[in-house]
């Protein structure tokens, strides 16, 4: 009965923190098919009737799509790089013993301890000698610089569990440095690549910061920044403002399924068949 009991209030527990993260979700995608008027006089209710205006209206009139296009390239990029570069070397630091192993390590850690934001004059005047500034680039060079310190922390202790046997073994096989990495190593990595590519991911999407100081033009705005379009002086557009939410939401839905079934994948599945 004790057993039985205890069961129930685990349930209760985890059903309400299930409410409580998937009610704002609700919340905001009841509010997108309604109209300005039903959100400022029932905005916890239902809306009156299932209408796509709002979304057909952000889309095409506001030219959100523009600004959806942007996040997806800026963010593709950036993760990318991210985890291309990062992944190469925190392979190269904890597979080969040299010299300057641990200082590299540790100038790679400096950037965990520094935010990068206290050097935004300093990058500002950066992008403005190599004419970066107000293009998307600079921030894919301004995104991949700062989160490779993460990247290169996690990987690093990821590839020291993993046993040097595999490296001789493929060595043996005939395969170079970077066929060890590629081939071996890559195949196991997915647990990590998909916490550190979600991480990431995220972080850069949701950014507000980096695009309001690097952009200019309207048309390169990022969707946090298409977002402040919704926003008037007087009068904020509450069923557009929404319907943006929504839309902007949906892939990172899609991508954390993605990252979610390839880190599934990577706990059951090995390099060598």
């Amino acid at each position: 009965m004790t057993m039985r009991a205890g069961q129930w209030l685990k349930y209760l527990v985890l059903g309400l923190f299930a409410f409580l993260a998937l009610y704002p979700i609700f919340l905001m995608i009841a509010s997108s098919f309604k109209t300005n008027m039903e959100i400022l006089t029932s905005p916890l209710g239902l809306p009156s009737q299932i209408s796509l205006d709002n979304y057909f209206q952000v889309w095409d009139e506001v030219n959100f799509k523009q600004y959806v296009w942007n996040s997806i390239y800026v963010s593709a990029m950036s993760v990318f790089l991210i985890l291309f570069v990062s992944s190469l070397a925190a392979f190269y630091l904890s597979r080969y013993s040299f010299r300057w192993n641990m200082f590299i390590l540790f100038f790679f850690m400096l950037g965990l301890m520094l935010p990068m934001k206290l050097a935004i004059l300093p990058l500002y005047m950066l992008m403005l000698k190599l004419n970066l500034l107000d293009t998307l680039h600079s921030l894919v060079i301004i995104y991949v610089a700062g989160n490779i310190p993460f990247a290169v922390f996690v990987f690093y202790g990821f590839f020291r569990t993993l046993p040097k046997d595999l490296d001789l073994s493929a060595r043996i096989d005939g395969c170079n440095g970077f066929q060890v990495y590629y081939k071996i190593i890559l195949p196991l990595m997915k647990p990590a690549l998909a916490t550190v590519g979600i991480v990431n991911l995220i972080g850069v999407w949701n950014d507000f910061f980096y695009p309001l100081i690097f952009l200019k033009s309207t048309e390169l705005s990022t969707i946090p920044l298409g977002v402040l379009t919704f926003f008037g002086e007087y009068d904020t557009e509450w069923n557009l403002l929404f319907a943006s939410l929504a839309i902007s939401s949906l892939p990172m839905i899609i991508a954390f399924l993605f990252a979610s079934k390839q880190f599934i994948e990577g706990l059951t599945s090995g390099a060598v068949k």
